[in-house]
């Protein structure tokens, strides 16, 4: 008997939508039934990203090698781990401690269009597809309406949240390379009314404390979904019902009251704007997240998906390609790793798995940690045009790894394996594809759904296929 391939039981999942309102993407709907069977398909609520723009070096944190040329073996330690197999080196003491509850894909890769620099690969990432343009130093034009839509857009617009919550939230600060702010980080042609929530409170990458400055009264929507101006909408509507009964009857199959009210409810509601609360946590856990932005970050991100967000995505806390905590360690890589960017890193990423965990969060949230590329095998090898010292690694799309945890995700697992050196996949490689195909498949979202861009041209959600064996 003849059964057709996923691909080829697409799904419409619907067309433009430019310039929609807030109550009409709370109208989106979502898809068609699931048609795939496959494990792990719609085990997830929800999804937390966490974008380490600047892109880590999976040799000196995740996919340590000790039996290699000097100028390939990472300056720290390797040490062991609750699972055997799954080494990290010393800059993630922390996070040795819950590599079992999480899976290591360590053949994450791909083969970027054009020069690989930050932007371009931010847009591979977050959207699945590579852009039409890119220059000689590899940044792209500014976000534009023509783009493809980041992930977690697509994810709200067809499976809106449940409650009266934020959908999709994008904090600490902004995607940026140099003066390249924001791209991949938009809805693109899906319109505005797709956009994140974005939470980038005042203060530079160093300003530790900003988000101990975020008050509930920062919930603030767009100045075309007011407030004012919703209650004056729902006047309006409320005059012409009782003036021409009949119009409501004629419309009564859209259910304009139920949208409306959920559009009136997420910008008065007490649930939005508690998640805000940071101190209404305890010190104690406060502390043990780290006093960071990044660490108050995912702290908030676990309040979030708590209240009903559909999708979180934090962004490293430093401008991709920059000095200091910026994972961009061309140069003096061993001080700033160890001094910098891990100890961020790591107390904050462990405290968040242990804390969904413990929960019950992480039963239903798919949690990804990832940056746009990883780091070149050799120290000092330029491979992307920039300047390196001897202790430096440049730009490597061709292997690195992710991190993945709950909603069915397997607890203590490494999926597919790099080379000797880290510098390609041994085993069933990753493309980032593929990633994101995993991300819609595991909150019940058929990757091969069909949406209209600009043009009104049918694409597919994206053009991989998802990695059902990291799922239990």
């Amino acid at each position: 008997m003849f059964l057709p391939s996923r691909r080829e039981l697409l799904r419409v999942g619907g067309g433009s939508v430019l310039g929609f309102g807030l109550a009409d993407l709370l109208r989106a709907g979502a898809p068609a039934p699931a048609l795939s069977p496959a494990r792990g398909f719609g085990r997830a609520h929800s999804v937390v990203l966490i974008f380490l723009q600047g892109g880590p070096s999976h040799l000196d944190l995740f996919d340590p090698k000790d039996d290699v040329p000097t100028d390939v073996k990472s300056p720290f330690a390797t040490i062991r781990s609750k699972v055997p197999g799954m080494e990290v080196t010393e800059l993630l003491p922390r996070v040795a401690e819950v590599t079992d509850r999480l899976t290591f894909v360590r053949s994450m890769s791909y083969t970027p269009n054009g020069l690989f620099n930050h932007t371009a690969a931010h847009y591979q990432m977050l959207t699945g597809y590579t852009a039409d343009r890119v220059s000689p130093s590899g940044q792209l034009e500014p976000p534009s309406p023509k783009d493809y839509p980041n992930f977690g857009t697509h994810i709200v617009r067809l499976k809106p949240p449940e409650v009266a919550m934020l959908p999709f939230v994008q904090m600490p600060r902004p995607l940026q390379e140099s003066n390249v702010i924001g791209k991949a980080g938009t809805a693109g042609f899906l319109g505005r009314a797709f956009d994140p929530y974005t939470l980038y409170p005042p203060g530079d990458d160093f300003d530790e404390a900003k988000l101990d400055r975020v008050q509930a009264g920062d919930l603030a929507l767009r100045p075309e979904l007011s407030v004012a101006r919703l209650e004056r909408r729902d006047r309006l509507r409320s005059l012409v019902d009782a003036a021409t009964p009949a119009l409501e009857r004629a419309v009564e199959d859209y259910q304009l009251d139920e949208y409306t009210e959920r559009a009136m409810s997420l910008v008065l509601s007490g649930r939005a704007r508690a998640a805000f609360d940071l101190g209404a946590e305890p010190d104690a856990l406060r502390d043990r997240y780290g006093r960071t932005t990044f660490g108050q970050s995912l702290l908030l991100a676990r309040r979030f998906v708590e209240a009903g967000t559909r999708v979180v995505q934090v962004n490293w806390t430093k401008v991709a390609n920059s000095d200091r905590h910026s994972w961009d360690c061309h140069k003096d890589l061993p001080k700033r790793m160890r001094e910098d960017a891990a100890p961020r890193f790591d107390p904050a990423f462990a405290t968040f798995i242990e804390d969904m965990d413990e929960k019950g969060l992480l039963e239903d949230t798919l949690v990804v940690a990832v940056g746009e590329f990883g780091r070149s095998p050799r120290r000092g090898l330029s491979t992307s045009g920039n300047d390196n010292d001897a202790d430096g690694r440049d730009h490597w799309p061709y292997c690195f790894t992710a991190l993945l945890a709950g909603a069915g995700v397997k607890r203590g697992h490494v999926h597919g394996r790099s080379d000797a050196t880290g510098s390609a996949p041994l085993e069933d490689p990753v493309h980032p594809t593929d990633l994101l195909a995993t991300i819609y498949h595991a909150v019940g979202i058929d990757p091969a759904t069909i949406v209209h861009n600009h043009l009104d041209q049918p694409r597919e959600l994206v053009k991989g296929e998802p990695v059902t064996e990291v799922f239990a």
